[in-house]
């Protein structure tokens, strides 16, 4: 009778867990529905209506913004330097990054929550500020050109602003601290033991780093670079500052049309490419982890 009771009990548990489950999910599937869901909707909508003069939209359908876009050299050249630039900050991300997440993880624990808030305390500042500061060291009485003319390495200022070195100088900046946390996230399976096992059958460090380290933080270096890739492609700010209407991108160009050509449905259609494009990524990113596991 005991043992009934109990069967009873447990079956009545297990059907009260999923409804649980169920209502404290309800209110998270509301804000995704009403914050992101909705809007991509929409979005998708304008992509497909036509306007007129004005930014006005009309009632009428088409596929005239995407076979525009498509058929139009400057708008692949668009994707072009957009995936161009996203490739190379977030490979140089990586190469900056990589150490100082590496020396986070085996410094010693006194030492590690200091560093750690010292690496993540560019966030505490806003992208905006950090990108002017970049306009300032860069340009052409700034920091750099000031130094490199007083040690007479160089006769006159060099170009760092407005142009593609200055727009990968200051997303690189910006996308460090994001790079470092998703590398230090991923370097749960390095051990020392093995890199201890590895120098003992006669491995040396360059070896040991190549064969033991690298392979067991490739989850951590796949996470930062889906997320410095995505946040680079749709970087605005710092392409719009240091670029100076120089340096034409996705994210520029959506700007562009929106606020000041108003034509929504070219902006909307832009716009939907890049989420195709964050969804090419992020599929990219899956079957990469699939094959680490």
């Amino acid at each position: 009778m005991n043992q009934t009771v109990d069967a009873l009990s447990q079956r009545a548990g297990q059907r009260r867990f999923p409804l649980i489950a169920l209502v404290l999910l309800v209110p998270m599937a509301i804000i995704n529905l009403v914050a992101f869901v909705l809007p991509v909707l929409r979005l998708g909508q304008i992509s497909f209506m036509e306007s007129r003069s004005g930014g006005v939209l009309t009632g009428n359908y088409s596929t005239e913004s995407y076979i525009g876009f498509l058929t139009d050299r400057f708008s692949l050249d668009l994707i072009g330097n957009s995936l161009f630039l996203s490739l190379s900050v977030t490979f140089i991300t990586l190469c900056c990054a990589y150490p100082i997440a590496l020396f986070l993880h085996r410094v010693s624990p006194r030492w590690r929550n200091v560093l750690f808030v010292v690496t993540v305390s560019p966030l505490l500042v806003s992208s905006v500020v950090r990108t002017y500061g970049w306009m300032v060291i860069l340009g052409e009485q700034g920091f750099v050109n000031g130094l490199l003319m007083s040690s007479g390495l160089i006769s006159s200022p060099l170009r760092l602003v407005n142009n593609w070195m200055g727009v990968t100088i200051g997303l690189v900046e910006v996308l460090i601290p994001y790079m470092a946390l998703s590398l230090i996230a991923g370097f749960g399976r390095l051990d020392v033991n093995l890199e201890e096992a590895a120098a003992s059958l006669g491995a040396n460090a360059w070896t040991r780093f190549r064969r033991v380290v690298f392979p067991l933080t490739l989850p951590g270096v796949a996470l930062g670079c889906l997320l410095c890739f995505v946040l680079s492609i749709s970087s605005f700010i710092t392409p719009k500052l240091l670029g100076g209407g120089r340096v034409f991108l996705l994210a520029t160009e959506i700007y562009d049309q929106a606020v000041i050509q108003l034509e929504w449905p070219k902006a909307a259609a832009t716009s939907v490419i890049v989420l195709v494009i964050f969804g090419l990524a992020l599929a990219f990113y899956s079957r990469v982890v699939r094959r680490f596991e």
